[in-house]
């Protein structure tokens, strides 16, 4: 089919350069009308339920659906599809995300990092009763992030209250057991043990919370009580040093008694052991004498005699032999001379 195009120019002058089926379109198109409200009413209409259908989860984020109210299901991270509004309803749960509670602290952001400072608000917090029946100040910070989006959404009510009420409880528990010096000086100690004690709280509740850590700030007594506790503090290490310089002095004192006594008695022991001997040898010896003596009685008696004259005599020094019928011999001796006389 060849075109008449001198034809075609003269109609697009006079206006008439739309194909007859394209402008009866239009006509007719514009013959069909809707109201203004109801095509506003259909167009948000659209759009609600468009929106309403079609949903998104974050990366650290899963979807818990509830149709009509009951759990039905949960969709992880992504572009996901659900029933109209009214129907199934979306809850979104950040289960990536540490989330923070503070106990007489409070996070003061600044410009290089974050500090924590001591507030009058939950200064009451913070104020508990050790095993030694003293006061201390004991402020933390519980960590946890949601392990169980059903059990968190479902099973506890308020899990966030509860996870304060039972954070209190645990450390009051933790730190009723122990001294204050305890206390003070095995934070980590006994932040493991609030940790534990916590955990096992909110999984019997089915919280579906997970506690990631427990972190102990600075110990102390209160302030009006300080200057007392630093006294008392001051006599207990004086003690100490005193018990410490008694067990000194003890273990210099007890071994060198021991080893006294030890030797007093192998002394004793070797005295004991030698005059046991003597006495022996002395009795071995006079049975000895005796079976001699009674094999031959005078020989043996004078020998005995003879033996002891001989032994006794030069000890007696200078001796006078005098007969016992002599009279007068007063002026023959020298009375006040040292040597003796023997009749």
């Amino acid at each position: 089919m060849n075109w008449d195009w001198e034809k075609l120019k003269e109609q697009q002058q006079d206006g008439k350069g739309i194909p007859p089926q394209v402008d009866e379109l239009f006509k007719q198109f514009k013959k069909f009308k809707l109201p203004g409200g109801l095509l506003m009413v259909l167009i948000l209409a659209v759009l609600f339920f468009g929106s309403s259908v079609v949903f998104t989860v974050k990366q650290d984020e899963v979807g818990v659906v509830q149709r009509f109210g009951k759990y039905v299901r949960t969709e992880e991270p992504g572009l996901n599809f659900k029933l109209p509004a009214g129907i199934e309803k979306v809850t979104k749960v950040n289960v990536k995300r540490v989330n923070t509670e503070e106990f007489g602290v409070t996070t003061v952001s600044g410009a290089q990092n974050s500090r924590y400072v001591s507030s009058t608000e939950n200064m009451n917090v913070a104020l508990m009763l050790t095993g030694d029946l003293n006061v201390g100040l004991v402020p933390w910070i519980v960590q946890y992030r949601i392990k169980n989006p059903f059990d968190y959404l479902f099973k506890v009510k308020e899990p966030r209250t509860l996870l304060i009420d039972m954070s209190e409880a645990a450390m009051r528990l933790v730190v009723g057991d122990r001294s204050i010096n305890e206390v003070i000086s095995k934070r980590d100690e006994i932040a493991v043990e609030a940790k534990r004690v916590l955990q096992k709280e909110m999984d019997d509740a089915e919280s579906g919370v997970d506690i990631v850590t427990i972190e102990m700030k600075k110990t102390n007594v209160p302030g009006p009580v300080q200057p007392s506790f630093n006294e008392v503090n001051q006599a207990t290490q004086e003690k100490e040093q005193t018990i410490y310089q008694a067990k000194e002095d003890y273990n210099k004192a007890i071994p060198a008694a021991r080893g006294e006594a030890d030797r007093t008695i192998k002394a004793a022991e070797g005295y004991a052991l030698d005059r046991i001997n003597r006495a022996q040898g002395d009795s071995t010896r006079f049975i000895a004498f005796y079976n001699e003596y009674v094999k031959a009685k005078d020989v043996t008696k004078r020998r005995l005699y003879l033996e002891t004259l001989k032994d006794l005599f030069p000890k007696l020094g200078k001796k006078y032999i005098i007969d016992s019928d002599q009279k007068n011999l007063l002026p023959l001796l020298n009375i006040g001379s040292k040597e003796g006389v023997t009749k």
